[in-house]
């Protein structure tokens, strides 16, 4: 398997990567320009070939968004920022009664050498709390309820927390092209 490097400055997303892959990830923090878009990834295409260009070493990028039928997939990539800058039950009652609550959480990982690149997508289906609820999981997760339950993430089971997470994250399809390089 080739040397990665993972950028984040999250730790905990590095270890999880480096031993969900079984081989060892370098990660850096490095401030890359997000450029505003709802696809996803295109937004991740843009970031990946930018963290090439500053390190030039193969990296791995990755982004989610958190798409509300409702409201035509929006908020999507620019969840993080209603997450920072709006509280969850407001988040909540952006779909009135009578609106579909029907969501789509996505996480796209990002693969650059400088040559081949490729965008990796996970998806689960879901919907949106009428209030949030849980201390769990981080970001979105107080107020996404994933289909086939009948609670946010924040309040699962770590078993189904875990099994969740792997839907949304596209562990296994960048593992298998990374043990092909």
């Amino acid at each position: 398997m080739v040397n990665i490097t993972f950028i984040t400055g999250n730790q905990n997303k590095a270890n999880y990567l480096s031993k969900y892959l079984g081989h060892p990830v370098d990660h850096i923090k490095l401030d890359l320009d997000e450029i505003q878009s709802t696809d996803l990834k295109e937004i991740v295409e843009h970031k990946v070939r930018q963290a090439y260009e500053k390190i030039k070493k193969p990296v791995i990028v990755e982004d989610v968004s958190l798409e509300f039928e409702a409201l035509g997939g929006l908020p999507g990539p620019f969840i993080k920022f209603f997450v920072e800058k709006v509280p969850f039950e407001i988040i909540c009652s952006m779909i009135k009664s009578g609106m579909t609550r029907k969501a789509t959480a996505k996480c796209v990982f990002g693969y650059f050498d400088g040559k081949i690149l490729r965008l990796f997508e996970g998806s689960l289906e879901g919907e949106i709390a009428e209030i949030p609820a849980g201390s769990n999981g981080y970001g979105w997760d107080k107020i996404f309820i994933p289909q086939g339950y009948s609670v946010t993430r924040a309040l699962l089971s770590e078993e189904d927390d875990q099994k969740t997470y792997l839907q949304i994250k596209p562990f296994a399809k960048l593992k298998e092209f990374l043990e092909t390089k």
